[in-house]
């Protein structure tokens, strides 16, 4: 091969190499972090030194968090809302609970996936953590409407139960509501998916095409990343309605937190949370990035710039821990029994 030509192909392969660096700057400019693809780093993110990871708790909240038995009517477990074969979520733009209840403030259910990430927990943001938000739902009357002392007379009905707590924490462990719910938290922490576009951000300048760069690249320049950013793309409190008025604003009543900050949506399997916003009012994610120019930016994003902005999106759609649906331990006579009355 003459010089001429190995010199030509060292250039286009510096280009190439160096256009992919200004890309990963520019993403990291933004505040935009890739998830770790190192176990120790990830764990260093989403670990309690104090309530360490383990596969027995993860185990044990996975049991939990798919055992309808921690609803008052035994019928609704936290994967009935935030189901793990669906991107987290229900489908629906009003979360539906007990008895058949629409949530009375018409508000989306929130993926689960990646919620280690986030910054707060819940719409309101009123929760800082995931251990904390498990408590919630559970006892909300609208969702799974059971007492904290229904739930642990439940699990502490079944012997299966007991022994698997024991393993995880000891022989010595209070099996109360506050640990019960944490041990789903933890299970919830794994739930965490890389993607394509954490290869490319980890160093894998081929991880993604010219046109998912370009998209991205209009993403970051329209100024999606002002809330959209860290390692969820999301997750952190904004303020809502910053530039115009949301074209649904009328559906349910929130409103946001005592000061109007509402949290961000991850983007993280983004394709897969259809209906969009709080209300769950938008089910085209072209639709919703236009929706979020108006609303937010103060801009028109055109359809052709939607559909960039989009290509790029799908790249968040991230690979998922496999996990294999668990067998409940059985009740027994001391369990108390299903409650669907409202």
């Amino acid at each position: 091969m003459k010089i001429s030509k190995v010199l030509s192909l060292c250039t286009l392969s510096a280009t190439v190499l160096f256009g992919a660096n200004n890309v990963v700057d520019h993403v990291k400019q933004n505040g935009i972090k890739a998830i770790p693809n190192s176990n120790y780093e990830l764990l260093k993110i989403i670990d309690d030194p104090k309530d360490p990871i383990t596969d027995a708790k993860v185990e044990l909240g996975k049991k939990l968090y798919f055992d309808p038995r921690m609803s008052k009517s035994s019928l609704i477990s936290c994967n009935t809302c935030h189901n793990l074969a669906l991107g987290g979520t229900d489908g629906v733009s009003a979360a539906i609970g007990h008895g058949w209840t629409a949530n009375p403030h018409h508000l989306n259910s929130p993926t689960v996936y990646n919620a280690a990430f986030f910054k707060a927990q819940f719409w309101d943001g009123r929760s800082p953590h995931l251990a904390d938000q498990a408590q919630g739902p559970v006892q909300a009357g609208p969702e799974m409407a059971a007492p904290p002392k229904l739930v642990e007379e439940r699990i502490n009905s079944i012997p299966e139960y007991i022994e698997e707590f024991k393993a995880a924490y000891g022989d010595n462990v209070k099996i109360d509501f506050a640990k019960i719910t944490s041990t789903i938290a933890i299970f919830e922490k794994t739930l965490v998916t890389p993607s394509k576009f954490d290869d490319f951000l980890n160093g894998n300048n081929n991880a993604l095409s010219k046109a998912e760069k370009e998209g991205l690249e209009v993403f970051l320049d329209k100024g999606c990343a002002a809330c959209h950013n860290g390692i969820a793309l999301g997750g952190t409190m904004q303020p809502f309605q910053v530039a115009g008025k949301y074209k649904f604003a009328q559906v349910g009543d929130f409103k946001g937190d005592k000061n109007g900050m509402v949290k961000t949506p991850t983007l993280r399997n983004i394709t897969e949370t259809a209906p969009y916003f709080h209300n769950g009012a938008i089910w085209s994610l072209k639709d919703a990035i236009k929706e979020m120019g108006s609303t937010q930016l103060g801009i028109a994003i055109t359809d052709a710039e939607s559909a960039k902005i989009e290509t790029f999106l799908k790249t968040l759609k991230g690979r998922k821990p496999a996990i294999s649906y668990p067998q409940l331990p059985e009740s027994t006579a001391k369990t108390p029994v299903p409650d669907a009355k409202l």
